[in-house]
């Protein structure tokens, strides 16, 4: 009995071992061919070349009237007060 005990503690080792690299495998082969694709890594579609042209506007147009449309609050609010 004494001399199974380390047999055990061995197999259930090797066991969780490859458990863990079979579902790693898995886990890595899931989307292997989703990962290198044009567009696979935006959080929009790049397959209509006018939505992207138009998402892009409003993305940058919106980034750069932030700080105008800040100003604007800020006078607006210097000027009631």
């Amino acid at each position: 009995m004494a001399s199974i005990r380390p047999c055990l503690a061995l197999v259930s080792k090797t066991t969780g071992r490859r458990q863990f690299s079979l579902s790693q495998r898995m886990r890595l082969k899931d989307n292997w061919d989703q990962e290198c694709l044009p567009g696979a890594n935006v959080p929009f579609s790049i397959q209509s070349k006018w939505g992207l042209a138009t998402t892009l506007v409003v993305y940058v147009a919106s980034a750069v009237a932030v700080p105008f449309l800040a100003m604007r609050w800020q006078l607006l609010k210097k000027r009631a007060g």
